[in-house]
This record gives structure tokens, sequence and C-alpha cells, in this order.
């Protein structure tokens, strides 16, 4: 019988995927109106850990110290160019990083969270949109929160 490994003893590790946060965008509103925050509605893949506000522009998404973040957006109308343009967030908390997926000029963003959090941690996104060379930044800020729960069931 092979010998046991360690590693497999202690505590099994969290799974590795990320926190996918998504804005989607309605872009023709949102530039007829020159008003984005009654056209942005955030999502992230992390509900049952207890993120909330999602379909609002004021998502507050559960996550932990080591949790890898991943921002993208998608616009409602195919037709109409939406890129995530910038992320304004504490040094402290995330530094995130623009990146490019390969073979496409398709933007996305990605960090690493350094500490647990104990209180809402708010941000700000800043999206290009349609021809406009100006990004537009919603008032509205979604937030990065800590475990709900702790101890009872959380991630």
């Amino acid at each position: 019988m092979p010998p046991r490994n360690r590693q497999s003893e202690r505590q099994p590790a969290r799974p590795v995927r990320p926190v996918t946060i998504t804005a989607v965008v309605d872009p023709v509103a949102a530039l007829a109106s020159e008003n984005l925050d009654d056209n942005l509605y955030f999502y992230d893949t992390n509900k049952a850990a207890g993120s909330t506000g999602f379909g609002t522009p004021e998502l507050h998404s559960r996550v932990r110290k080591g949790d890898t973040l991943l921002w993208n957006v998608i616009p409602l109308e195919c037709e109409t160019y939406v890129a995530l343009a910038d992320i304004e967030i504490d040094p402290r908390i995330a530094e995130p990083t623009r990146k490019v997926y390969p073979g496409t000029d398709i933007v996305f963003w990605t960090a690493e969270v350094k500490q647990d959090l104990t209180e809402p941690v708010p941000y700000r996104l800043s999206f290009l949109l349609g021809t406009v060379g100006t990004p537009f930044t919603p008032t509205a800020r979604p937030a990065l929160a800590g475990p709900a729960n702790e101890g009872k069931g959380g991630r």
C-alpha cells in the first residue's frame, strides 16, 4: 500500500474557482439617457456564500482572503461597444489587473483578495460605451464583503 499523503490528512483545500463579477450594461439606454446607474446590473458566482444585491448596481460580493476575483462585462446590445475601463478599490484589499482574453480584444480584470473583510469595501468601475471617449462611471458602488454566517455553513 502506498504511503499516505500528509496533505490529504489536513483540512480539504477550498476550491480555486474565481469569484466572477459580471456587469451587464444596457449601452443603448445608457448612451441615450447619459445615465449608467439605471442601466447597469451586477451578478456574481458567489450567491451560495451570501452575496446580495443581484441585478442591481450595488452588488455586495462575499469574499475571503485568497479569493481570486474576475470582473467582466456583457452588453445587452451586442452591436454596441462596451468595455470595463478601470476599477478603483483600496489597494490594501485588492489590486486589479487588466487582461485580455488570448486572440481577442475582450478585456477582463482580475485581483486577489489580500485580507479577510469585516466591513464592506466599496469599489468603483468605469466603462467605455459606444464611440464615446470619456469613461462612464456610475455613482452607485458595488462592494466586496466578508463571509456571511461564518461557522454556520458559510463557504
